[in-house]
């Protein structure tokens, strides 16, 4: 899904950041927020997560011009504790309460070991990665995942009560990449995915694990966070805001000294890095080690766009006067 692609057109982080926000600024969206959105969309596209970066910037843009989303949320919170909190997203994308959920849950568990909280009324999130990155700069652990408004019925397969199924996991490292795994739990048994019934028959244990994790991203990331099985009962001032976020930060520290650990994710890191990779791959690595690499190396040689992607900017920008930076 994210393989970078062979036909491509290298361009550099700024200048592609820059046109995303001038887009978003296009459309109501205010400068701050414009500026954040697109920084998030580049940091996925430097670590190669394609699928959450810039070529999101059209389906964006849609939801605001036909009023699916509010360009200019006022996120708030609806309530805290010492250890939780629920934001709500004010009807706009779910970057701004993820954000702000995050940023809240880090110095809660710094103060009393672990804190969790959800996001409601709100778009995509992006990629949860972005957010289980963030209390890595404090050496803290943190658990993300988003579910959306589903619309099952007794006609379509049971596989699709798994939503999107997005999670994240960080922890912290000292001197090796930090430990980021940022999935879709139901990726290649999606319904619909080419070698869906191959995988069913060969590993159904491999699909009814990946389902099960998708149920459970579905029902803290959507139910809890107001997002009803049953999409009758859902009351929305805008209609993309179907969407929520679970997330989790937890203090290490409080079992182990935090260097001793790092020191042995460091080791362990490494330790993979010896072993011997799968077949088809030139060398094994621990999560987060890849996209460490990518955004190293497409900071200094420009960002792979695909010939797909680099028209739907160009198209971006004939329709709102923009230079194209591709």
């Amino acid at each position: 899904m994210n393989t970078p692609p062979v036909d491509f057109t290298p361009v550099f982080a700024e200048p592609l950041r820059r046109f995303v926000q001038s887009v978003f600024e296009s459309v109501a969206v205010p400068t701050d927020k414009a500026q954040f959105l697109s920084e998030c969309l580049i940091i996925n596209d430097l670590r190669g997560v394609f699928s959450h970066g810039t070529r999101q910037t059209t389906n964006y843009v849609r939801h605001f011009t036909e009023k699916e989303l509010n360009p200019n949320p006022q996120v708030t919170i609806l309530n805290d504790s010492p250890a939780t909190m629920v934001v709500d997203g004010g009807g706009g994308l779910g970057y701004f309460p993820a954000q702000a959920l995050v940023t809240h849950l880090i110095p809660k568990a710094q103060q009393i070991g672990i804190a969790a909280g959800v996001t409601r009324n709100h778009g995509h999130i992006g990629a949860a990665g972005i957010y289980a990155r963030l209390p890595l700069e404090q050496d803290l652990f943190c658990y993300v995942t988003s579910g959306h408004q589903l619309h099952l019925s007794p006609e379509v397969s049971m596989l699709n009560a798994a939503g999107g199924s997005p999670m994240a996991f960080g922890l912290p490292t000292e001197k090796e990449p930090a430990f980021v795994l940022d999935f879709g739990a139901m990726h290649d048994v999606y319904v619909g995915s080419p070698h869906l019934d191959e995988i069913i028959e060969l590993a159904p244990s491999t699909v009814f694990r990946s389902f099960g994790l998708g149920c459970v991203c579905q029902s803290l990331g959507g139910l809890l966070c107001g997002v009803p099985s049953d999409p009758r009962r859902a009351q929305r001032e805008w209609s993309g805001a179907n969407q929520g976020s679970f997330i989790i930060v937890v203090d290490l520290n409080r079992f182990m000294p935090i260097a001793d650990f790092k020191a042995e994710m460091d080791e362990y890191s490494q330790k993979i890095g010896q072993m011997r990779p799968l077949p088809g791959y030139d060398h094994a690595m621990m999560a987060g080690q890849l996209e460490a690499e990518r955004e190293n190396r497409y900071r200094s040689e420009g960002i792979p766009v695909s010939d797909d992607h680099a028209s739907a900017l160009r198209r971006l920008a004939e329709r709102f006067g923009l230079e194209s930076p591709v």
